[in-house]
């Protein structure tokens, strides 16, 4: 299939690589703060709409249209509550780091985001989370957010609109649950970072009790040009259901890792060889793509090649977009090693309150363990299987997703390899079952 390259005067991130200043003059001269009045004067019912007909769907992972989750806000408060919007600033998916650099390059482009979204659903403040690491983005945010109220762009009043609305900061520790919506809100209010059984979803009681609606930095980011250049020159990208530009994350065996903004649907071929210089070791050195952060399941090379980089696309190849981290792996990984470390990851990242995740993940790390030295049997392969389908879907959140997809993918993918190792391990010949 022909695909064209997003070209330069449709980049929505501008200043993606901090070649200019992140200050508000310097944003401003890049278009952003532009007529922010007379957006916001559209009214929230059109905002909403145009963020429908645009195709935006959640860019944190999940995929779920945009402007539909705005529209489950409350219209009008029955008994007095104000409504939030929060943004997930947490950014802790391995392999996941195109937030940071909205956070530390294009700030103004996030807060005028907030305002209008934050217009759009009548929330009276947003608050963003920022993840605990990013300490110089942490920075360079709260100076943006200062700046932005001390030009009146923010706060009573805003932008001139009548509008009051407040932007705040809240600095995280550093833990990968609170990328969940509900951990997040939990550790927004200042208790430990856990995720809250649903219903009630945050539209109708989320932070502090109140009606709260959660959004990725991207997600939001992107709202004031959309509204600008409006919704058909957004959804003008992309295939049917996977519209719009996207950061995409390239890392691994690549020739220049980068993160790049492209339109939907660039088939992965396309995306490496534009933006990276190709593989390392050219394409037939390619062992397999993790296309979305850790928490999705490994392409083999041949299935990859030539898959759209769009939600869609990869669910087509038993993956997913995620947060379209490229994680590029050639023939010199240990891919079962490589797994046991992501399985590691999410043992040492559950927050324990459910238990199939809680005692899963510890065990199934025990296992792929196991597994990479070779010191197992054939049948303990069957059984780790078995034991990801009992974790997978049985937990509040998808952290337990997670741990199970990662495996599954090395077992549908892989399983020559790991049983090759458990043979030479037993000098040729594969261990059998006890009962045997």
């Amino acid at each position: 299939m022909s695909f064209d390259f997003l070209a330069d005067k449709d980049r929505i991130f501008t200043n993606l690589y901090g070649y200019q200043d992140w200050g508000l003059k310097a944003a401003e001269a890049r278009g952003d703060w532009d007529g922010t009045k007379a957006l916001i004067e559209r009214g929230q019912d059109r905002i909403i709409e145009e963020m429908k007909a645009s195709g935006l769907r959640g860019r944190g992972g999940a995929g779920f249209p945009t402007g539909l989750k705005w529209s489950f806000m409350p219209k009008e408060s029955k008994d007095g509550r104000p409504s939030f919007l929060a943004i997930n600033a947490d950014e802790s998916e391995p392999g996941s780091c195109k937030d940071r650099e909205i956070l530390r390059h294009d700030p103004h482009k996030l807060i005028e985001g907030a305002l209008i979204a934050g217009f759009a659903m009548r929330a009276r403040a947003a608050y963003i989370y920022v993840r605990g690491e990013y300490i110089r983005e942490a920075e360079v945010l709260q100076a943006a957010i200062d700046q932005a109220y001390a030009a009146g762009l923010i706060g009573k009043n805003a932008s001139k609109s009548g509008y009051d609305f407040d932007v705040f900061m809240h600095r995280g520790a550093g833990a990968y649950i609170c990328g969940e919506e509900t951990a997040m809100l939990e550790s927004l209010e200042g208790k430990k970072g856990q995720p809250r059984l649903k219903p009630p979803f945050p539209a109708g009681a989320g932070l502090y009790g109140c009606p709260t609606t959660v959004n990725n930095v991207e997600s939001i980011a992107v709202v004031p040009t959309i509204l600008r250049r409006g919704a058909a020159w957004f959804s003008s990208f992309g295939r049917e259901n996977n519209h719009g530009t996207k950061l995409y994350q390239i890392s691994g065996h690549v020739e220049r890792p980068c993160v790049v903004e492209e339109a939907m649907s660039i088939p992965f071929r396309d995306l490496i060889e534009k933006h990276c210089g190709g593989i390392r070791g050219g394409w037939d050195n390619l062992l397999a793509v993790i296309p979305g952060g850790s928490s999705v399941p490994l392409v083999p090379a041949e299935q990859i090649m030539d898959a759209p980089m769009d939600f869609d696309g990869l669910k087509e190849v038993g993956s997913g977009l995620g947060t379209a981290a490229v994680i590029v792996m050639d023939r010199s990984t240990d891919i079962v090693q490589a797994i046991s470390r992501i399985s590691y990851f999410y043992k040492h990242e559950s927050c324990g309150q459910c238990t199939p995740c809680r005692e899963g993940t510890g065990w199934m790390w025990r296992v792929m363990e196991k597994l990479r030295t070779g010191d197992a049997e054939i049948a303990d392969i069957d059984m780790l299987q078995q034991v990801t389908k009992q974790i997978e879907g049985h937990t509040i959140c998808a952290l337990g997703d997670a741990a199970a997809w990662p495996i599954q993918g090395l077992i549908r993918h892989f399983r020559p390899e790991i049983e090759r190792r458990i043979v030479e391990r037993n000098g040729g010949a594969p261990m059998m079952e006890a009962a045997e």
